[in-house]
């Protein structure tokens, strides 16, 4: 169990508490550790493996270090099971709503009953929050809108926060003899950024064995059914989970079903249609006229694995991020595929922040840790002064910064540590600093970070200005998107992508999980007008830094190959690309 899902149990068991009016102490030690747990860098199921006290780490007590040794060795959690039968499931949906903390939805649920996001709606519409003690009308029509967005935004799941679970259940599952494999299929197999519900898959010798341990997975809050060789169950965090039992013969047959997507599937039921064979979640049969059964073995041709399947077809292997029919079923039968990019092809990451502004790390250990990950380069590119909340940097505090980058650059010499600077785009289109001091930097990086709702021509008009300025490399997180909480600023993509064409400025494609910034369909774009692409992180601790590969995965889902990425060159052809020599 890594740390990310030890410090979102702590999470989950302090809104728990908070839900049901526990010691405000007990609730701030379980959040307390969560932070703790979530900032080490260090795997925390080591130390326990290793039998090391964990009460040494700062926030860690007792109590939780043996929760936490509970979770690493059995994946379950006692407690956890045992207090969250006290809540309703939709009050943790209620949670997510943008300015419902656990305190007002437990004055929700304790006063007017309200357990779910439809009830909350329906009360509110009605006029009777406004009644409550430490709400009035202006927190109703906070809660409507709320709850507005929410539906607007979608309730989907972050595909980030739901890797945990299916690791989770993969290794719950796993652990069962009998059971040889187990996929998750679905949209979260094809990397979509957000996933609806989870599909999983299980090769076993017996099905109701799965089923009986799936059910029992706990993180279930209930079961919606229980079948034989298929099951349904809502978690806790009111994500669906479907899994299905199949035939070890079918099972490639049934994993490239189910990952879908629909209009891929039914593209690929078409082609075996012209072929004179039937597709379906079983396996490839030959159709026989008059033939009693039309999946006897017989008639079988492939099935087992998803490469002979699309083989029997006349398609080469398609990776399950293009699966979404667009071209890809035609591109596989001429054999012209791309070779998508991965993980390994990034050189350097170009975006990133220190604890010079709201980073958490100094400059120094962000540097160990791109070296870590065998880069070659990296762009420090803390904020600039315009955003005084993130402690952004002025033109007296750049040229300190300089002076440490320049000590600590001597010490490492395997490494080339670009100095950059995420320059806020004012609202005229302006950057936050004078050339002079943009002029002593390696690489600028223009970003919006205000002004959000200025029409869609002002704000075309803003953007085209900044990233037509001649010191500008880098456009940051173009559309500004929050996924599931803030939605795209609203101006002409095209027109920019054009001018960052025409100005050689490369788009950031932002790999932070709930940013994903552009959407694949945008990269898509990009790529055709000819603009420059870079993957960053924008991380903000050397362990973000790993988010990386969650902008490779959209970035192979809009067809994307090392070649139309930026920072996969090596520094001297990535600074030529851009116009650029590095500053003396």
């Amino acid at each position: 169990m890594e740390n990310a899902e030890i410090a979102a149990t702590f999470e989950l068991i302090a809104d728990i508490l908070d839900l049901t009016d526990e010691n405000p102490f007990k609730v701030r030690a379980y959040r307390t550790a969560a932070r703790v747990i979530e900032s080490r860098s260090e795997p925390l199921h080591k130390a326990v493996e290793e039998a090391a006290d964990l009460t040494e780490i700062q926030g860690i007590g007792k109590e939780i270090a043996a929760k936490i040794a509970e979770l690493v060795q059995t994946g379950r959690l006692g407690y956890l099971e045992r207090i969250r039968r006290e809540v309703p499931p939709g009050l943790f949906e209620i949670l997510k709503l943008r300015g419902l903390g656990p305190k007002k939805t437990r004055k929700l649920w304790q006063s007017l009953g309200i357990t779910t996001i439809e009830e909350l709606e329906e009360r509110a519409r009605k006029g009777e929050l406004a009644q409550l003690e430490g709400f009035g009308q202006k927190t109703e029509e906070k809660i409507l809108k709320a709850t507005a967005d929410y539906r607007l935004l979608g309730a989907r799941t972050l595909h980030f926060a739901a890797e945990p679970v299916v690791k989770a259940l993969k290794k719950h599952l796993e652990g069962l003899p009998g059971v040889k494999q187990v996929e998750a299929a679905g949209s979260f197999r094809r990397q979509v950024e957000t996933v609806g519900d989870l599909d999983i898959l299980v090769i076993a010798d017996q099905p109701y064995p799965v089923m009986e341990r799936f059910t029992a997975f706990d993180q279930v809050a209930s079961v919606e059914s229980a079948g034989e060789t298929r099951s349904t169950v809502i978690l806790d965090s009111q994500l669906q989970v479907d899994i299905r039992v199949v035939p070890e013969k079918s099972f490639g047959a049934a994993l490239c079903y189910f990952t879908g997507s629909k209009d891929h599937d039914i593209r690929l039921r078409k082609l075996a249609q012209e072929q004179g064979m039937r597709l379906s979640e079983y396996g490839l049969y030959r159709v026989e006229e008059g033939a009693p059964d039309p999946e006897a073995d017989s008639l079988w041709v492939a099935g087992e694995t998803e490469e002979e399947l699309y083989a029997a077809l006349g398609l080469s292997f398609i990776p399950p991020e293009l699966r979404e029919n667009r071209g890809e079923i035609e591109a596989a039968r001429q054999g012209r595929l791309p070779a998508l990019i991965e993980p390994g092809d990034i050189r350097g990451d170009l975006q990133m922040h220190s604890n010079w502004s709201d980073g958490r790390d100094p400059i120094e250990t962000m540097l160990n840790a791109c070296a870590a990950l065998g880069y070659e380069y990296f762009a420090m590119s803390d904020h600039s002064k315009a955003l005084a909340m993130a402690h952004g940097l002025d033109a007296a505090r750049l040229r300190l910064q300089r002076q440490e980058m320049e000590e600590i650059a001597a010490r490492y010499p395997e490494i080339r540590m670009l100095r950059s600077l995420e320059v806020d785009i004012l609202a005229d289109g302006s950057l936050d600093l004078e050339d002079e001091d943009l002029q002593e930097l390696d690489l600028v990086v223009a970003a919006v970070h205000s002004y959000f709702d200025l029409p869609p021509a002002r704000q075309t008009e803003r953007i085209i200005r900044a990233i037509s300025h001649p010191l500008v490399n880098i456009l940051a997180h173009p559309t500004c998107r929050l996924i599931n909480k803030r939605l795209p600023i609203q101006y002409d993509l095209e027109a920019v992508l054009q001018c960052a064409v025409e100005h050689r400025v490369a788009v950031e494609h932002n790999a932070q999980p709930d940013r994903l910034d552009l959407k694949d369909t945008q990269l898509m774009r990009a790529r055709e007008l000819g603009a420059m692409i870079v993957i960053d992180t924008d991380a903000h601790t050397a362990e973000t830094l790993s988010h990386m590969r969650h902008g490779i995965a959209q970035a192979r889902r809009a067809w994307l190959t090392r070649n139309d990425v930026l920072n996969t060159k090596p520094l001297a052809d990535l600074m030529a690309a851009l116009g650029k020599q590095p500053a003396v």
